[in-house]
């Protein structure tokens, strides 16, 4: 993150934001944690680094496109227009990815499609909280602490995500700088490939109902988020 905060490739105009409060922040982080997370998760499993490289690039492409609408029927119904936005494009490639990293990961079919669907609604989540400071980030560091007790590729995954939640909680939550669409989806997705790992069958289908349940009521979890 230091690096890119130096040399700021394309111009600093690129990487700046107006957050929720009206201050000046910067997308470095976005793109910093979704590389780290992206090489951890590759080093565990490479379907897993897919999975995080792919959410961390639709993502930073939603960011560059700055189609601020938010929600899966907006983009469908953009789509069923004749436009294409940029949501559409994170959705359908997230998910793309993430069925094909399910593939990867697990043997039997049902799991495989099911560790997809943990893997895409995962990213989702975590960018639906991404709302406010520190959101996101203290959402991944949250739910993936339980992640570290397993042994095996779980644990590891668990620890990658974790890990580069943290690096950029201090940042985030002082507002220097917010994750955008390309470090929520990135860290979600790694959050993901770490329980997938470590689950499968009912454990997959448990996780599987649980992130379409927060997608089907993202307004409300959004709101939630910003509550808080």
């Amino acid at each position: 993150m230091s690096a890119l905060r130096a040399t700021a490739p394309g111009g600093r105009a690129r990487w700046g934001r107006t957050n929720h409060a009206g201050r000046a922040v910067g997308l470095y982080a976005g793109p910093a944690s979704a590389v780290g997370a992206a090489a951890g998760a590759a080093a565990v499993h490479p379907g897993a680094g897919l999975a995080v490289l792919a959410a961390g690039v639709c993502g930073a492409y939603d960011d560059v496109a700055g189609d601020h609408r938010r929600g899966f029927r907006a983009h469908l119904r953009a789509l069923r227009d004749g436009e294409v936005t940029s949501g559409a494009v994170k959705l359908f490639g997230v998910s793309a990815a993430a069925l094909v990293a399910g593939a990867l990961m697990k043997e039997r079919a049902a799991d495989k499609v099911l560790a997809g669907v943990v893997i895409a609604g995962a990213a989702h989540c975590a960018n639906l909280v991404d709302v406010r400071p520190a959101r996101a980030a203290g959402a991944v560091l949250a739910l993936g602490v339980p992640g570290l007790l397993r042994e095996g590729p779980g644990g590891e995954l668990a620890a990658v995500a974790l890990g580069c939640a943290a690096a950029v909680l201090p940042d985030d939550l002082r507002e220097r700088v917010m994750l955008g669409d390309a470090g929520a989806h990135a860290l979600g997705a790694a959050l993901g490939t770490a329980v997938v790992a470590r689950n499968r069958g009912a454990g997959l289908l448990a996780h599987a109902v649980a992130v379409v349940a927060a997608a089907a009521c993202g307004d409300r979890v959004t709101a939630w988020a910003r509550s808080l």
